[in-house]
């Protein structure tokens, strides 16, 4: 390593200093929250001087709100996105979470700010809105008669099944998915929920 790419006390910076930090992050926020970890130590897990962090970033917030950005820009890619499950079975799919996950990163965030103006609690809200219309149109796909209602109770059970795994230290996400399972198949008219079964037979 240059002198260059060295801050002060030799710290790193310049060219990946960017990306260090928002690994760090990554890391400390879901470790021990957004509160309990300071700038200093982030910084000092980056490599990083404050100088050089606060070149990136005017301050914490927008680090916080950049945090959440990069968790999922294309909301849960892995599951609406395949291509080898039916509509019903990729609605399913998004309550396969194992109980290991830590918290959702955007629940967390928002209950930790207490700051509905905060950019990081705005984006949470974004997003969240994102994740309900996805289910309501993977729900459209399936034909549900109200997919929009459909996916509004998928997007509160999800966040329930999250909180109280987390509470409770125990898997909410088998019964969610069994609930899951009830609501969507009672928001499929009959004919619809024919022809699904029909294509999930294989030939």
């Amino acid at each position: 390593m240059t002198e260059l790419e060295k801050g002060p006390k030799g710290r790193r910076r310049g060219r990946g200093a960017r990306e260090r930090i928002l690994s760090a992050s990554q890391q400390l926020f879901r470790e021990q929250g957004i509160n309990r970890t300071g700038m200093d130590q982030l910084c000092a897990a980056a490599e990083v001087s404050k100088r050089t962090a606060y070149q990136h970033f005017t301050g914490k917030d927008e680090l916080v709100a950049e945090y959440l950005r990069r968790f999922d820009p294309s909301v849960l890619p892995g599951v609406f996105d395949r291509t080898d499950l039916t509509p019903r079975e990729r609605l399913l799919a998004a309550f396969d979470i194992p109980p290991t996950t830590p918290l959702c990163p955007y629940i967390a965030a928002a209950v930790e700010l207490h700051d509905p103006q905060h950019p990081a609690s705005q984006y949470a809200r974004d997003y969240k809105k994102a994740v309900a219309t996805r289910l309501a149109d993977t729900a459209r796909e399936a034909g549900a008669a109200d997919p929009e209602q459909l996916g509004e109770q998928l997007a509160l059970l999800l966040d329930g099944a999250a909180a109280r795994t987390r509470v409770l230290n125990t898997d909410a996400f088998p019964a969610a998915a069994a609930i899951a399972a009830v609501l969507i198949d009672n928001a499929i008219p009959a004919t619809a929920g024919d022809e699904r079964r029909r294509e999930e037979v294989p030939s």
